[in-house]
């Protein structure tokens, strides 16, 4: 993150922001930086790759499905989650810019060169993915469910706006991993930008009601019809990317989707049969 903030501080914020006798490592300038940057980010990202997914990708004849609720809650729910998740994200971002983490600025200060970036890669999201797996099932447990992790279960059929519409403790919990890990592993700078950008599009894209997957590798990643499962029967498909945990925690579940059971194979028989369903609740837990 110091990198965003090296080119923030040179373009915008000393020139036209801070007074200039205001140095540009001073701690506290430095916290207030990271939570405009991490909130101006995260709303850009959140907002643009979510529209683009929901008109261009969104299949908008789940809107007409009983469990469908309004897109403009999802965005509301958002919006508001979002600063009070950016503050925890922003200490953690604070000690990476104070030194900290082990990111690092070249290729050459890699243990083990290009080799190491591209191992770097795949760790981060085995990690990440293993990470989000146990606190999203932790999160399942009734000690902490109705209180943090319900509300995003509200959206049986979600739309890519669903994806950051978490209870503040929540968004934190499951983002948790994400940052972790660079105090943990060394990684490029630049590719940890790049994954967190990827891990944003990713939580869009298993929201995104969008279940094509190539057959071989329906069982491996865990995409949207894994997750659009998980919103419905609650006890499944916990993974992020792939399905490796729920396999070795017992939580998997092929999606209905990939068996003709899913949400648009509903739709179809409906507008076949020309008559409402009735609006059925599968969780359990309320």
């Amino acid at each position: 993150m110091d990198l965003v903030l090296e080119v923030a501080d040179h373009h915008l914020l000393t020139p036209y922001v801070y007074p200039t006798g205001w140095p540009e490592d001073e701690p506290f300038r430095q916290l207030l930086s990271l939570f405009a940057i991490t909130n101006l980010g995260a709303l850009a990202l959140y907002l643009l790759f979510g529209t683009l997914s929901y008109y261009f990708i969104f299949d908008h004849e789940l809107k007409k499905h009983p469990q469908f609720l309004e897109v403009q809650r999802e965005i509301i729910y958002a919006l508001r989650s979002l600063p009070w998740i950016s503050v925890p994200t922003v200490a953690l971002f604070f000690a990476e810019v104070r030194g900290y983490s082990k990111l690092y600025d070249n290729i050459e200060d890699s243990p083990y060169g290009w080799p190491g970036v591209f191992l770097s890669m795949l760790s981060f999201l085995f990690f990440t993915d293993m990470g989000i797996y146990w606190i999203h099932r932790g999160l399942h447990h009734r000690l902490f469910y109705k209180r943090f992790h319900k509300p995003h279960h509200l959206w049986k059929i979600a739309t890519p706006f669903a994806s950051h519409a978490f209870h503040p403790v929540d968004g934190f919990m499951q983002s948790l991993p994400y940052h972790v890990y660079p105090f943990l592993f060394p990684l490029h700078k630049i590719t940890y930008l790049g994954l967190y950008i990827f891990v944003n599009v990713w939580t869009i894209s298993i929201h995104d009601g969008d279940y094509r997957v190539p057959r071989l590798l329906r069982h491996i990643i865990n995409g949207s019809a894994h997750h659009t499962d998980h919103h419905l029967y609650f006890d499944y498909n916990y993974g992020q990317y792939f399905t490796l945990w729920d396999k070795i925690g017992g939580s998997y579940k092929s999606p209905t989707a990939f068996e003709g059971k899913g949400p648009h194979d509903y739709m179809r028989k409906l507008r076949e049969n020309g008559s409402a369903c009735p609006n059925g609740d599968t969780d359990k837990t309320k």
